[in-house]
C-alpha cells in the first residue's frame, strides 16, 4: 500500500495515523505517540556505586543494551510510522559506539517489521520545534510545551525531542497536530521519508 505523501502546503486528512517520535539514547530513550502518551526509557544503575551501561563488563553490557532495545520496540507497537533522530555524529563523549549499536538495532527491528521509517537530523528536529537548526535543549522545551501542551514532557529534553519528531512526521503526513509556521516546517523537507508503508527508508 503507498503512502500519500502530502504537499507541504495541503490540510490535514480525512484518516488520521499512529505516528511514533523516538530519540534514541541509552540513558534515556524519549517516546512520544499520536495517541497523547510520551515516555523515556533508559538503563538504570541498580545501585548508586553500579557503573553506567558503557562501563560494564561487555557480556553485561550486550545484555543491558539488548533489553533496552526490547523495552524500546516494545513500547513503541506497531504504528503507521516512526520518526526517528539521526546520530549526532559529531558528537564526543565515551559511549559512542554503544550508541551507535543501539541506534542500528532499533532501526534494523523496525526495518525488519517493515514499520514505514522517518529520519530527521538534529539540526532539523530542533528547526521544526523553533524555526532555528542549531536552537539549545531548553528553548526546544519551551516550544514543545507551548504548542503541543497535551504531551507533559516533565521538562525533560529527550522526551521533549520525541514529541517534536512525532509531530514532524503527522505534520508531513498531512495531519499536523496544530498549525507550525512555514519557517518551522521547512524541516519536513529536508528529511528523510519512506515512500510506501511496506518500504522504510
Amino acid at each position: 500500500m503507498t503512502l500519500t505523501i502530502p504537499d507541504a502546503t495541503t490540510g490535514p486528512p480525512q484518516s488520521p495515523y499512529t505516528v511514533i517520535g523516538l530519540d534514541p539514547s541509552l540513558t534515556a530513550t524519549g517516546i512520544a505517540s499520536t495517541r497523547g502518551w510520551c515516555e523515556v526509557i533508559g538503563y538504570r544503575k541498580a545501585r548508586a556505586k553500579d557503573p553506567g551501561i558503557t562501563q560494564l563488563p561487555h557480556a553485561e553490557r550486550l545484555t543491558a543494551m539488548r533489553n533496552l532495545v526490547n523495552q524500546v520496540i516494545t513500547a513503541i507497537g506497531q504504528p503507521d510510522l516512526v520518526v526517528i533522530e539521526l546520530p549526532a555524529v559529531s558528537r564526543s563523549g565515551g559511549g559512542a559506539h554503544e550508541r551507535g549499536w543501539f541506534w542500528w538495532q532499533l532501526y534494523n527491528q523496525l526495518h525488519n517489521t517493515q514499520i514505514p521509517i522517518g529520519l530527521l537530523s538534529p539540526n532539523q528536529r530542533a528547526l521544526y520545534a523553533t524555526g532555528k537548526g542549531n536552537a539549545g535543549k531548553g528553548a526546544v522545551i519551551d516550544q514543545v510545551s507551548r504548542r503541543f501542551p497535551a504531551w507533559n514532557t516533565d521538562g525533560n529534553d529527550n522526551a521533549a525531542d520525541a514529541v517534536t519528531l512525532m509531530a514532524a512526521g503527522t505534520d508531513w503526513l498531512g495531519h499536523p497536530i496544530t498549525p507550525m509556521p512555514q519557517t518551522h516546517r521547512a524541516a519536513l523537507t529536508k528529511a528523510i521519508w519512506p515512500n510506501t508503508l511496506g518500504d522504510p527508508s
